[in-house]
């Protein structure tokens, strides 16, 4: 068996002696790369981001930012990573060239403590490194002509002179959306946006530029073991079909978002871990001309960018998913096999009428999203079966929104989620398709509702009455998010806000 290895800062490091449920941000930490910090353990400050190289859109790599306090070390066998100390240039012994993104957030004055820091420029450098970003800036874009850093007025004055800068995009592209998983407490933001709006294109010497033209780290088989755990990644999905059929007792990941939180949190180990994520056969993203099928291990932000907007709903729900950092990790097949009510992805996927492709060792099986929920936590898939991909059937509803209800505009969990896919012809509903989530054991479709809009026009009557009907949808409950009054009020106001949206387009 070849040793478990993980390429840091372009060095090449054995796994071993970590234990089998050791997080990356524990194994830099052990090996004295202590800019990688923990802060929440659970994915929702940033402070321990890393960045990855994995398969890119645009180019063969990208460099993704990641939360290394949930990812297992064991699953960057054979990986790159890079963190923040990998970041600066120069030769040993000498001061070392600092990267332009620490550059900027220096000068601009973007750190005080400094804990959260080395976070924020592993999710900016991701950023930085983005291609399609890169085609909105030359290198040295953000510095003024005597090569010195740009003012905070000069920055503001060019942020407005491009057509396509906005509050939350730079006039060098940067989208400050990258930066949402990471969270500051005392320097406050304005500097650290100046730095990112700052930052220019890599140059054509810069060795991460570079290695994006070149393939990525291949998946590697990885068979690890230390004491009573293992974490065990197989080569293809008859292995792990395999696996799941010996090891009942394993627990499946992908990002590990989810898992992840439950071994810091919660100090759960597993005797045997089997990872997915790299599965070739659960990683596909095809346009057929009946649907669309979606690999449940491609993350949010693969799934994200390669469908570039062809199915707006989840276009719609994807800025509002957890973070850029989450949405890194985190998968489809994740999100459904978590079970969770409060998931954001079922009620989109349920008003998508999304089915779901299960592989185990009968052969595959295709379930309507809708009938696969059958309690809290629970479902239809058997023992040994995996969600292998999602299939959205064609042609989709024209008139769809989603509407995710919570404490924070971005970066938190739903209190109520609300999917619509509607299609009005002639001004009356022909089909309405309504998913719910956070008002029941399991994300559920409102089918009352639905009825009560469909064959209806679409008028200001037939909406009041359909929203009380939604309203009473469902059995929400209170507890630390929202009482069970708030959220049936919300189902109600959310589908009149629906309505004033449609009629304020229709009249513009």
């Amino acid at each position: 068996m070849v040793t478990a290895r993980i390429t840091v800062n372009g060095k090449e490091t054995p796994l071993s002696p970590a234990a089998a449920h050791t997080t990356v941000l524990d194994f830099l930490r052990e090996r004295g790369l202590t800019g990688t910090k923990e802060g929440c353990a659970e994915g929702e400050c940033g402070a321990c981001s890393v960045l990855v190289a994995r398969p890119g859109v645009n180019k063969p790599t990208d460099w993704v930012a990641v939360n290394a306090c949930l990812l297992p070390a064991a699953a960057l066998d054979g990986q790159e990573v890079i963190t923040s100390e990998g970041l600066a240039t120069g030769e040993p012994g000498k001061q070392p060239v600092l990267h332009p993104v620490q550059e900027e957030m220096a000068v601009r004055g973007g750190s005080q403590c400094g804990y959260c820091t080395p976070g924020f420029v592993c999710s900016m450098a991701a950023e930085y490194y983005r291609p399609d970003r890169c085609a909105h800036t030359a290198p040295g874009d953000g510095a003024d002509l005597d090569g010195g850093a740009q003012t905070d007025t000069q920055a503001d004055a060019d942020a407005h002179t491009r057509a396509d800068a906005d509050a939350e995009h730079g006039p060098n592209g940067f989208d400050l959306h990258s930066l949402s998983g990471n969270l500051c407490r005392c320097t406050g933001y304005r500097p650290i946006r100046d730095a990112a709006f700052a930052v220019g294109a890599p140059t054509e010497d810069d060795p991460l530029a570079r290695r994006r033209e070149l393939s990525p780290p291949e998946p590697v088989a990885t068979e690890y073991t230390q004491g009573d755990s293992a974490f065990l990644r197989p080569g293809d999905l008859p292995e792990a079909l395999r696996l799941l059929r010996e090891r009942p007792d394993a627990v499946v990941v992908a990002g590990s978002t989810d898992w992840g939180v439950e071994v810091n949190i919660r100090s759960r180990r597993a005797p045997c871990v089997v990872a997915i994520d790299r599965l070739t056969e659960l990683r596909a993203l095809r346009v057929e001309s009946d649907h669309v099928e979606i690999g449940a291990a491609l993350t949010l932000t693969e799934i994200e960018r390669r469908l570039d907007g062809r199915v707006p709903l989840l276009a719609e729900l994807f800025p509002q998913f957890a973070s850029r950092l989450i949405r890194n990790s985190a998968t489809l097949g994740g999100n459904l096999g978590t079970g969770s009510p409060i998931g954001d992805t079922p009620p989109v996927l349920l008003a998508l009428e999304a089915s779901v492709v299960l592989a185990g060792p009968d052969g595959e099986r295709e379930v309507p999203l809708e009938s696969y929920f059958t309690g809290y936590r629970q479902s239809v898939r058997r023992p040994g079966e995996l969600i292998r991909a999602v299939r959205v059937p064609l042609p989709l509803a024209p008139v769809t929104a989603f509407h995710k209800i919570a404490k924070r505009r971005f970066d938190d969990i739903s209190s109520v989620a609300v999917a619509y896919a509607l299609d009005i012809e002639d001004g009356v509903v022909r089909k309405a398709r309504i998913g719910l989530g956070g008002v029941a054991a399991t994300p559920i479709r409102a089918l009352a509702a639905e009825a009560a809009l469909e064959g209806e026009p679409w008028s200001a009557q037939t909406v009041r009455a359909a929203a009380q009907v939604l309203r009473v949808q469902g059995t929400p409950m209170d507890d630390h998010r929202a009482s069970a009054g708030y959220r049936s009020a919300m189902l109600g106001q959310s589908l009149l806000k629906l309505y004033a949206r449609t009629t304020e387009a229709v009249s513009s």
